[in-house]
């Protein structure tokens, strides 16, 4: 017997209330959350409410290796999952520590958004055409450090100054003249809808992105499976696994979000949709060869490790993790660890 009072037409109370999706206050945490919760209403045909949550990350004005690196953006939302506050959580997947607990379950990792990272500079200028000494801002170490490295080797002279704060801060800080420059991620501002203030995307044989960047991840308890059924059907499984092998990278080499550490799990690049944004799609195309690219520097640029494996997609998350383990295992030989200035947590 169903005890679940129903209205006539046999919609259950817990099938009308609506979902209460967790999410940071920031606005391109607010923009990314409202398409998760816009494509969650259309799924599930329920309504779907932003709860806004602050986290320490968002508050604190320290550097993030400072303050924990990893989780810091994380834990609040987390907190409040396993507290029945909230039913789902939206996370930059970046900033996602990469050990996962047993009581949540990333239920869905969307079609990434293109990962690269961009450069946004006065003048419209490029990393190339910036004057000698120019003042490039980034919050980074990963960044900072593949950025010095092209520098040395082209014979230029830059100086990277480490900056916090939300997109408008650090955009501002270019249009205020402080910095020449400042290095995003393309996703960000992408989903804020302000691509036309971009001056270059910055290809990753120049600067790798952060393991998982550009993809979102949708969290939500253990204990809620059907919600974690329905949530499954906004996952891609090339997202899913490409970056679980750049997270894989990342756990084996024990650093958190904040070391200095790029990767990139490319699928074959003649299995790409010509599209405008040139990442494949599950449902247009069969890839079949995925290469992982790793990358370890010291902030000044003077020394990289950097190296990639090429191997059929993985058919499972298990198949990833290996994937990005075995290239863990050959960074380490060539001194990756040395070269980490901030172990897990």
């Amino acid at each position: 017997m169903n005890d679940t009072p129903s209205t006539a037409d046999g919609v259950t109370a817990e099938q009308q209330r609506p979902l209460r999706l967790g999410t940071r206050r920031s606005k391109l945490a607010m923009a990314q959350s409202g398409q998760v919760a816009e494509a969650v209403r259309q799924l599930t045909g329920r309504p779907v409410e932003l709860v806004e949550i602050t986290t320490y990350g968002d508050v604190s004005r320290e550097s993030l290796a400072q303050i924990g690196g990893t989780g810091v953006f994380v834990s609040a939302l987390r907190d409040a999952l396993l507290a029945g506050e909230i039913d789902l959580a939206v996370h930059s997947l970046k900033d996602l520590p990469t050990a996962q607990p047993e009581d949540l379950v990333l239920a869905a990792i969307p079609v990434r958004e293109d990962p690269r990272d961009v450069l946004i500079a006065r003048d419209g200028l490029t990393f190339e055409t910036l004057p000698a000494g120019a003042r490039i801002g980034t919050g980074s170490p990963r960044r900072m450090a593949q950025l010095n490295a092209w520098a040395r080797a082209h014979g230029r002279e830059i100086e990277t100054v480490p900056i916090r704060g939300n997109i408008d801060t650090r955009i501002a800080f270019v249009a205020d003249g402080e910095l020449d420059a400042v290095v995003l991620a393309a996703a960000g501002i992408s989903r804020l809808g302000r691509s036309a203030e971009i001056s270059q995307y910055l290809e990753p044989d120049t600067v790798l992105p952060a393991p998982g960047q550009g993809a979102l991840a949708i969290e939500c308890a253990v204990t809620n499976a059907p919600l974690a059924a329905a949530l499954a059907e906004l996952d891609d499984p090339y997202t899913r696994v490409a970056v679980t092998a750049e997270r894989s990278l990342l756990a084996a080499l024990e650093a958190g979000c904040s070391a200095p550490v790029g990767a990139l799990a490319d699928l074959s690049p003649s299995s790409r949709l010509r599209s405008s944004r040139g990442y494949p799609n599950a449902a247009e195309q069969v890839v079949t060869e995925m290469r992982l690219r790793g990358v370890v520097g010291s902030t000044d640029g003077k020394t990289l490790v950097q190296l990639s494996i090429t191997g059929p997609v993985p058919a499972s998350s298990e198949e990833a993790v290996a994937l990005g383990r075995e290239l863990a295992a050959a960074m380490l030989d060539k001194g990756a660890a040395g070269l980490m200035g901030e172990r897990a947590l």
